[in-house]
């Protein structure tokens, strides 16, 4: 007969069924964890590697336009408000956020990520901000633009900055002055087009965005669904951090 089987070493043989159980499904948690950790780490770092590629790009032309000053100044009330400062802070700006993303992601470090999310938070904010602005003050925005690009026309002559600016958007739009030939005293300058019944460059642009306001708005739509993705993989990969440490804690 086989010798009967003492609780207690029943109960112990249990405890370690149940404890290598246990340790079996931490295990394989565990490693479920780290693959995801992973694939969100990189997904988020070729994410923002490809952004801060973008950013090196916008700040060259950048500062190929400061140099170059093709285009000059047209709003004397903004000295600063030209083409190359725009693209200079614009790709800045992408660079240390992307830059932020990627060391962060990389490095798997929780204060970078967290910088990079209210990063992004403030942009996204800044952006839909800036968008109702647009849309309430549509009309007196017009009129300020049209009333600052009349002002920038009768500097054509005195001002060799004015000059290039116009000349360039002229001939680069195939315009003439603001709403029309009309807005120049006397004859045009040389950038206008020949034709009479040229548009101003200012009506152009205006139509121009209208017959493109679907694209726009939907580039504007797939911009802000980035920003958002961005800021979820780096709020859940934060989250993801938090949970492996707590595994290996234990």
């Amino acid at each position: 007969m086989c010798p009967l089987i003492s609780g207690a070493t029943l109960q112990s043989q249990v405890t370690y069924v149940l404890f290598s159980s246990f340790y079996f499904l931490g295990q394989e948690y565990l490693s479920m964890g780290m693959s995801s950790l992973k694939l969100l780490k990189y997904v988020l770092f070729f994410f923002n590697l490809i952004f801060w590629l973008c950013g090196c790009c916008i700040l060259g032309f950048g500062i190929y336009f400061l140099i170059h000053n093709n285009f000059g100044v047209l709003f004397h009330n903004l000295p600063s408000l030209t083409l190359g400062n725009v693209l200079v802070i614009v790709g800045s700006i992408i660079m240390v956020v992307a830059f932020l993303g990627c060391m962060g992601s990389i490095k798997e470090n929780k204060c970078l990520l967290m910088s990079f999310f209210v990063l992004l938070l403030i942009i996204l904010l800044a952006e839909v901000t800036l968008a109702i602005l647009l849309f309430v003050y549509e009309q007196k925005l017009n009129d300020y633009v049209a009333e600052g690009l009349t002002e920038s026309i009768q500097q054509y002559y005195s001002d060799n900055s004015t000059k290039a600016a116009w000349d360039s958007i002229q001939s680069f739009l195939q315009c003439c002055g603001v709403n029309g030939t009309s807005d120049w005293m006397g004859s045009p300058p040389a950038s206008c087009p020949s034709d009479p019944q040229v548009k101003g460059c200012y009506v152009k642009a205006k139509l121009w965005f209208h017959s493109n306001f679907l694209y726009i708005g939907i580039i504007t739509i797939c911009v802000c669904v980035i920003q958002v993705l961005g800021m979820s993989f780096a709020l859940t990969l934060n989250c993801q951090i938090d949970k492996t440490s707590q595994v290996l804690g234990l």
